[in-house]
């Protein structure tokens, strides 16, 4: 298949031998080296990618352990009797293991301008543009960190959009070119401000100023995905440091206009709602590390309770006027509508406002 337009001069990959890279066979997921030599027995090509290779290059634990390769779904079906194929657009197989160990299966992709998007308008035009080689695979991705892959016949890491360095420097960089690639799907830039807030990396001055030049383009987005996109930031375990960087480049404004005005971006002289807001922020993380992640509606209490005492002076509000029922009415009218660009569902909304179980 021919590259697509834009990836028609692709560099040649850094190819990064066992002996000089850390990663090991035996911290790979059995049931996933399993699938890796039997495609690899079958003809096919077999790569570990994604996020459980950069993990394993840190020493950490991946929590899920992703395969690539050039064999299509319905040969991979064919292959893995224990599988189904999952998606409509990016079709995944699912291969089942004994106690519902489950590990996913992708085809190398290439995505059209189109693709990028994830409009449903775009479909049709897109499905010509699935399948592509390991370099366009590569280059689809949307962070550097996150594009490497592991092969598994000879051990080594193939890197062609120079992850390896990203990793070595504590970088977060987004693929090609920042600005092109955000506006292609601006979600890119909640999950690099995601990833540096819990890698605690630090964001590319090019992609970092791509990311201040190019929010608005985020309101492009389907409400509902920048919402799930939200929430993974909320229960990411590193809340606190997301919540900075976001506010520090203005999409936390962008999310939740509301505090436009009320909370502080420059660090040295925080307003009180700011120092309350990252300490809630701070309390979410802690109960996220304890196990004990909080609900979406409490994940929302907790934001929107600095914009609550800016805008109603909670502190120095009565009891009494807190417990009535026209100001519950007045608080929840008030959280729905700067809520309501988030398409949040609205038992969540209404729950931030209920009253808790009687003591």
């Amino acid at each position: 298949m021919a590259p697509s337009a834009d990836l028609a001069e692709l560099p040649e990959p850094l190819i990064i031998p066992r002996a000089e890279h850390p990663i090991s066979r035996k911290d790979i997921d059995r049931e996933a080296l399993k699938v890796m030599h039997r495609l690899r027995d079958a003809g096919f090509s077999a790569y570990l990618v994604g996020g459980a290779v950069r993990d394993l290059y840190l020493g950490k634990k991946p929590k899920d352990f992703d395969i690539s390769t050039n064999a299509r779904p319905g040969e991979l079906r064919t292959l893995f009797r224990n599988s189904r194929i999952i998606g409509r657009r990016f079709r995944l197989v699912q291969v089942f293991f004994f106690g519902g160990k489950i590990v996913e299966v992708s085809t190398l992709r290439c995505r059209s301008e189109f693709e990028e998007g994830d409009r449903e308008e775009d479909e049709v035009l897109a499905h010509n543009n699935t399948f592509g080689s390991e370099a366009e695979d590569a280059f689809r991705r949307d962070l550097t960190i996150n594009a490497l892959f592991y092969e598994i016949e000879n051990f080594t890491i193939i890197d062609y959009t120079g992850g390896v360095a990203d990793l070595n420097n504590r970088i977060i960089r987004i693929v090609g070119e920042p600005d092109r690639r955000i506006v292609r799907d601006p979600v890119r830039m909640m999950r690099a401000i995601r990833h540096a807030a819990r890698s605690g990396f630090t964001i590319e001055a090019r992609t970092w100023q791509a990311i201040i030049a190019n929010l608005d383009t985020l309101r492009l987005c389907p409400d509902s995905r920048v919402r799930d996109e939200f929430f993974k930031d909320l229960n990411s375990g590193a809340c606190a440091p997301w919540c900075r960087l976001a506010v520090a480049c203005g999409m936390f404004f962008l999310l939740l206009p509301c505090y436009d005005g009320i909370i502080s971006r420059e660090e040295e002289e925080p307003s009180g709602e700011t120092s309350l807001l990252f300490a809630l922020c701070q309390v979410i993380d802690r109960l996220h590390a304890s196990g004990n992640p909080l609900p979406e509606h409490l994940l929302l209490a907790a934001l929107l309770l600095p914009w609550a005492q800016a805008r109603f002076d909670l502190l120095h509000l009565p009891a009494e006027g807190r417990e009535t029922g026209a100001f519950s009415r007045t608080l929840r009218t008030q959280i729905d509508a700067r809520l309501e660009h988030l398409n949040v569902k609205r038992a969540s909304r209404e729950e931030i406002t209920s009253p808790g179980p009687a003591g």
